[in-house]
């Protein structure tokens, strides 16, 4: 177990102005939080955090990534808070613990999950600081080196599999190969050990038959090198077993036909002395056809640089050879953290990343808003790779890429399309929140569903993606139309029985080609809507039809009028709000109410009550009226409806709190609230209340009028 003052020490060894103090105190916190937990080795758990630190040492990392290292299994495995941490260490080593904290529950979270690539995003959109994955990598791989201590082998394989599919391509990502490498050989032994054992019996073999062949390549390489007077650094080993074998499989070779089972570096100190010594190797070797690369002009997505080559070496070995410049050897070795690594050695940042080849480092070092001053450096560091877009499971652990400003509407439809089409509520993290909610990142989605299908056009508001849209439009224009048929039936059967005719489809078969129609019921639909009159189709049917009266205006019903007989009459019941049919906004007709239907172009029916001043603009066109009423026996208990209601109210302290207080006390909801008019004395208010019906209203506005601070209330006109 590394000892305090030795940790110390590798800190101020690359960093001598490091928070020696803060150092001293985590290390203390750390070891008397976890107080005496074990891990499944038996060990102390404080020698976890205390190794993960350690390794991250090695990358010569800044102190307050190296306190987190120390304390970041405390919130989530002991009692301490985040407020402990922020008081002890301060803000910004709380929210680089915090952030690995969160990135350990959604580690837990989706262990079902197989779509690695989303889970990978997840995990670096949820690090908003590049320090929380470095310390997350470094506790995977402490994890991966004490994993044979698991007794279950299910579980062994399980971690195993998530480290080769999520963590070690992360490591890659950010340029960590020698973490990516150890990852991979240390899954590999779990996953696959058959195989692994097979390559290092081979390579065993190949040791004793050439004795030290790395070292007599290595040596000759050196010569060679030294010879043509260029300043090198040489080195050699055998690649791991993980390596061989992911090559035999995607080369489809035998483990003999490899030639870079043996891996030799030459690190010079400018790009030219790489293509210098490429020349001077491929003069004296012969080559492996189509084994030579150049990363120097066209590097790897992940900033790696590097000539690679294989040749026939001494001995006639096949080998490869990595020539590659200092800088370069920083970022293959250390990615993201060869910035940190590079600084403690003295280099500048503008050394590190200047230059073409450099660019994929420049460009995320640009993210990391770094500062001259060590203990300024990476203060409101993000990591914005996958900013525009939101990772969440559903509740087996499956994993939904989603755009930025995702709604649970959304995350249903993207489940499926019959999902979304009967979403009707929804949970977030186990509680319930209303559809219009942005996902964040890590949340669990729950979709509450109905047994029918009732999407709301009002969805179309906030969704954002294209399927959502798409989904509810078609549903609703589907919907829309089969209300509009539903209502031309009945608008056509009312107009042919007015003249003595009996309706029916196959009277509408010879105008099909006049009205540009596939169908008779292309032709009822449009009477529905209004585009077309149901006189008009009347006509075109019979020719030479006349009425039998000629209306030439109507006279507005009024309430006093009898009612007509209800076999005329069409049912509100079945017409989906928004769609075939809405409730005027100038009349606000409540349940009870004397309505009469109007046919709007475009909208279907518009219902108004029976004295609205709006129906003066139709006495002129009797085919737009319809004679509707509620059908009381089907109305929901649940459901609710708007009125309109206009009050003075006196201009006091209290007024407006009386004014909602009784009509939440008569079981009404205010729906808006303008203030039309303001004097010294009185306010004149409009109010829009939620109510069952007109006796509802009614009783709300008797409510009203018996209080002192109300002047006069009256329902409103409009």
């Amino acid at each position: 177990m590394i000892r305090q003052y030795e940790l110390v020490e590798r800190v101020r060894a690359y960093d001598p102005s490091a928070d020696e103090d803060s150092l001293n105190r985590a290390y203390v916190f750390a070891m008397k939080a976890h107080g005496s937990q074990k891990r499944a080795s038996g060990d102390p758990y404080f020698m976890h955090p205390l190794e993960v630190a350690g390794i991250l040492t090695d990358y010569r990392l800044d102190t307050d990534t190296i306190i987190t290292a120390l304390l970041h299994d405390t919130i989530e495995d002991t009692e301490v808070t985040s407020k402990d941490i922020e008081n002890a260490f301060g803000e910004r080593v709380s929210r680089l613990v915090g952030g690995v904290t969160k990135l350990t529950q959604i580690e837990l979270q989706s262990s079902h999950t197989k779509q690695a690539e989303n889970l990978r995003k997840l995990v670096i959109a949820m690090s908003d600081d590049i320090r929380v994955l470095l310390v997350k990598l470094a506790d995977r791989l402490h994890n991966m080196r004490t994993l044979h201590f698991i007794k279950k082998e299910e579980k062994r394989r399980r971690i195993a599999a998530e480290t080769m599919e999520i963590y070690a391509p992360l490591a890659e990502r950010i340029g960590m190969h020698e973490i990516k490498d150890e990852l991979q050989d240390l899954s590999f032994a779990q996953l696959n050990p058959e195989a692994r054992d097979s390559i290092i019996t081979r390579l065993e073999f190949l040791r004793e038959q050439g004795g030290d062949l790395v070292g007599r390549i290595l040596k000759e390489l050196r010569t060679t090198v030294k010879e043509n007077d260029i300043d090198a650094e040489v080195s050699g080993r055998e690649k791991a077993p993980y390596s061989i074998w992911r090559k035999m499989q995607r080369q489809d070779v035998g483990f003999e036909q490899l030639c870079d089972i043996m891996a030799f570096r030459v690190i010079v100190d400018s790009v030219e002395d790489c293509y210098r010594v490429l020349g001077i190797i491929h003069g004296k070797y012969p080559t492996v056809p189509g084994r030579f690369k150049d990363y120097l002009s066209t590097p790897k997505p992940n900033g790696y640089q590097s000539l690679h080559t294989g040749v026939f070496g001494p001995d006639h070995h096949r080998i490869e050879i990595q020539i590659r410049t200092r800088q370069m050897h920083e970022i293959a070795e250390y990615g993201v953290a060869a910035h940190w690594h590079y600084k403690a050695k003295g280099g500048s940042d503008t050394q590190l990343t200047e230059g073409r080849q450099y660019r994929w480092l420049r460009e995320l070092l640009d993210i990391l808003d770094s500062a001259d001053d060590p203990e300024e450096f990476l203060e409101h560091t993000k990591l914005n790779m996958f900013q525009d877009q939101v990772f969440c499971f559903s509740p087996k652990g499956d994993l939904i890429n989603l755009p930025r400003g995702a709604t649970p509407v959304d995350f249903a439809y993207a489940v499926h399309t019959e999902i979304g089409n009967r979403c009707v509520g929804a949970k977030i993290n186990r509680r319930i929140v209303p559809l219009r909610t942005e996902l964040q990142n890590g949340d669990q989605v729950d979709i509450i569903t109905s047994k029918v299908p009732q999407p709301s056009p009002t969805w179309e508001r906030f969704v954002v993606t294209g399927k959502a849209r798409a989904c509810i439009r078609r549903y609703i224009r589907l919907q829309q139309r089969d209300e509009y048929l539903a209502l031309g039936r009945i608008m056509l059967q009312r107009a042919f029985r007015q003249e003595d005719y009996e309706f029916s489809e196959k009277a509408l078969q010879g105008i099909l080609k006049k009205f540009n129609a596939h169908d008779s019921e292309d032709i009822m639909a449009e009477v529905g809507s209004g585009h077309l009159h149901a006189r008009d189709i009347l006509e075109a049917v019979f020719p030479g039809i006349k009425a039998k009266k000629t209306v030439t205006s109507t006279k507005i019903p009024t309430k006093s009028n009898k009612d007509k007989d209800k076999t005329d009459s069409v049912p509100i019941r079945g017409l989906i709000p928004g769609m075939a049919m809405h409730f005027a906004g100038c009349c606000h007709p409540l349940p009870g109410d004397r309505i009469v239907g109007i046919v709007t172009t475009g909208r279907g029916v518009t219902i108004h009550t029976i004295d609205c001043d709006t129906l003066m603009q139709f006495q002129n066109e009797p085919e737009r009226w319809l004679d509707v009423s509620w059908d009381m026996t089907q109305q929901n208990e649940n459901s609710k409806h708007v009125g309109r209601i206009k009050l003075t109210v006196l201009n006091e302290p209290g007024a407006l709190g009386s004014l909602s207080m009784i009509i939440a006390k008569n079981r009404g909801n205010i729906h808006n609230l303008k203030i039309t008019h303001r004097t010294q004395e009185f306010f004149e208010i409009i109010v829009d209340v939620e109510v069952d019906d007109v006796r509802h209203l009614t009783n709300i506005i008797a409510a009203l009028r018996a209080t002192p601070e109300v002047n006069s209330v009256e329902r409103a006109k409009s």
